[in-house]
């Protein structure tokens, strides 16, 4: 007689900004028992350390600078009991709110094209996932740093749609910031992800399309845990 065992895999999620990557692919490893990476939030806390030490300033990267500035650069993460979830810390101080800013998301596309960051940040993140049974967000996951993960998720949703769920997020958070700038911004960022010359935001060809424009987030992990159980059921 054969019983239903478990077997850890990597769970990739791409998509295009402010779809819920972060809170899908959180949900997922709390309710598996996996370890969740947010590599949208690594790259936003070296876009926060060159705001903050001179190298992105009016509008402007200084690729050179910030390259190497990423050798005083660590990153980790410490789960929040509070937050039910693991926040990001850069050389030792948590800064999961200041990643979040408006001016942290204005640079943060054009910070992941620069290969010094990537190649530094995808070799951390490969790391991280040796031991399998990880969940992992971002722009080229499926793509770059996992192509052999058993689950490839390729998130999108009307823009509007994510600007309005951004709009509210900041809003909760005490920022003024307009509607309208918030969906500028994701338009831009959406260009320039799908644009990049290193590592472009594309769709997997085995990756699993999900469209969340109208879908709750119960409907969401429905949606996912049943492709989960089917990549995980081994027998013994």
């Amino acid at each position: 007689m054969s019983f239903p065992t478990k077997r850890k895999i990597v769970i990739a999620i791409d998509g295009f900004s402010s779809c819920g990557k972060s809170t899908f692919a959180k949900e997922i490893a709390a309710r598996i028992g996996y370890v969740f990476i947010d590599t949208g939030a690594m790259y936003r806390a070296v876009t926060l350390y060159g705001i903050e030490h001179g190298a992105i300033h009016d509008g402007t990267v200084d690729a050179a600078q910030l390259e190497t500035l990423l050798l005083r650069i660590q990153i980790s993460f410490s789960f929040n009991e509070q937050r039910g979830a693991s926040d990001i810390y850069l050389n030792g101080v948590n800064v999961e709110e200041r990643i979040r800013r408006i001016d942290v998301s204005e640079y943060v596309s054009r910070v992941s094209q620069i290969a010094a960051v990537r190649n530094r940040l995808v070799h951390m993140q490969q790391e991280m996932g040796k031991q399998k049974g990880i969940v992992m967000d971002g722009r080229d996951i499926g793509t770059v740093v996992f192509p052999d993960a058993e689950l490839k998720i390729f998130m999108t949703a009307d823009p509007h749609i994510r600007a309005e769920r951004r709009y509210q997020e900041l809003l909760g958070k005490g920022e003024k910031v307009s509607l309208e700038e918030i969906e500028r911004n994701i338009r831009e960022r959406d260009h320039a992800d799908q644009t990049r010359a290193i590592s472009p935001l594309v769709q997997a060809p085995d990756a699993v399309v999900l469209d969340n424009s109208h879908m709750t987030v119960a409907q969401q992990m429905d949606w996912v845990m049943e492709r989960i159980d089917k990549l995980t059921e081994t027998s013994c």
